[in-house]
């Protein structure tokens, strides 16, 4: 059975969640592998809006098993809100279809209190975090003071590390970013709360994702953010704080690469980031605010309105080398209907000099013109199509000059929000 990763190509917000609940349908196991709950996958099933954060996408479908990787940060409160809220909607019905991984760290209050600080504190320099706590709990990780789910399993371990790693928080909190200390009692006893009821979902999931695959179980690995928020290959220091390319799958799931049998990327039909950093397509006229509108550009976890532009392929195609990409997922095609003429980035200029992969330096990058290539548009309704020829012609051209400039094709095509409008021109699951 196929074991497929799926990742963004551009800069999140790509449309992973509903590739990933397509793709689950031919999957046993749903596992994400790294960010936390910054991340915000969308999905549309007969006409109802789900939007999950921690909770792999493959939930929607019952008897699925969804697995929160070692790679995850995960903040105990997020995830039972959602879980609650998923119950509520009649889905996860039984919760020990959720496994979490004893080695995945936790976010803490202290954590967030860093992260909102912190941004206040940079003014014009701000990242563009999401203020959930993501990257001081990588931090904490990193510098290897961070308290992991098996730690908030053993009480006394719990208490113990959450002691020492306080002295050092509250100091920076207090003396540095002029912000109340973080209150351990408040701390411990909200926390051990959580482990009573997290306790029967924590598993050693490294070895029940190791036992699916024996089993001949298919595995579909789902990613968050985008291949350029990457921390190591994004336009840093505008990135997250993990690895979002397909390597990190491995990495974040704790199996070999050579168990990795495919690996799909995710791109719209156009660009959007959220956030600071970057953005050599941007548009800040009609054509932007269309997109905007028409695309329903808001961030699932903040709701803040994505910056928008025309198709960069330069991007794109550095996604498809970063990833080993066997082939690509297009979104929101459907957007594009009645634009009379289409723009796509092919290469930057920047002071005489061209770039074919995108720069290191981000000055550079933001000093960066794009160079377009023009297409047709199209006026016909794409949102019909079930079928690539049932595209309208130019759509169909569109598409097919894309995977020219980018040096890969697509598998899949999406042509509206909901589950059952798009065109699937070759399963990654071999199906």
């Amino acid at each position: 059975m196929a074991n497929v990763v799926v990742v963004g190509a551009q800069w999140g917000d790509e449309g992973k969640g509903k590739v990933v609940d397509l793709l689950t349908e031919y999957a046993d196991v749903v596992v994400r592998f790294q960010g936390g709950a910054n991340a915000g996958h969308t999905l549309v099933v007969e006409g109802e809006t789900l939007i999950l954060h921690l909770v792999p996408s493959g939930v929607l479908y019952p008897g699925k098993l969804c697995i929160i990787g070692d790679g995850v940060v995960v903040d105990p409160r997020a995830l039972i809100e959602e879980m609650d809220g998923l119950r509520a909607r009649g889905l996860l019905r039984q919760e020990e279809n959720l496994l979490v991984s004893e080695r995945a760290h936790m976010t803490l209050p202290y954590h967030r209190l860093v992260d909102t600080a912190r941004e206040a504190h940079r003014g014009a320099r701000r990242i563009g975090t999401t203020g959930r706590g993501i990257g001081p709990t990588y931090e904490d990780k990193i510098a290897r003071v961070g308290i992991r789910f098996a730690d908030l399993l053993d009480e006394e371990i719990f208490t113990e590390k959450l002691k020492a790693v306080l002295e050092e928080r509250n100091a920076y909190l207090v003396h540095v970013l002029q912000q109340p200390q973080a209150r351990f009692e408040a701390i411990c006893e909200e926390y051990l709360g959580y482990a009573r009821r997290l306790r029967p979902l924590v598993a050693n999931t490294s070895l029940v994702i190791d036992q699916a695959m024996r089993q001949g179980k298919g595995v579909l690995f789902e990613g968050a953010q985008g291949t350029h928020l990457d921390v190591d290959h994004g336009t840093y220091p505008f990135v997250t704080s993990s690895n979002t390319v397909a390597g990190a799958a491995c990495v974040g799931s704790g199996i070999g690469p050579t168990r990795i049998t495919a690996v799909v990327g995710i791109c719209k039909a156009y660009t959007t980031r959220v956030g600071e950093g970057p953005f050599p397509t941007e548009l800040h006229d009609d054509c932007g605010g269309r997109l905007r509108e028409d695309g329903q550009e808001y961030g699932a976890t903040t709701g803040r309105p994505r910056r928008c532009g025309w198709f960069d392929a330069v991007l794109v195609r550095d996604a498809v080398r970063l990833n080993g990409l066997t082939g690509l997922a297009l979104t929101k095609l459907d957007v594009l209907t009645g634009f009379p003429d289409l723009r796509v980035c092919t290469a930057y200029r920047y002071r005489g000099e061209t770039f074919t992969e995108v720069p290191a330096n981000f000055r550079v990058l933001e000093g960066c013109e794009p160079i377009y290539e023009e297409l047709p548009g199209w006026d016909v309704r794409a949102r019909g199509a079930r079928r690539f020829e049932e595209l309208p012609v130019n759509a169909q051209r569109y598409v097919r000059r894309l995977e020219e400039h980018v040096g890969a094709e697509f598998c899949m095509i999406s042509v509206g929000p909901g589950r059952t409008e798009t065109i699937l021109l070759k399963n990654p699951f071999g199906q």
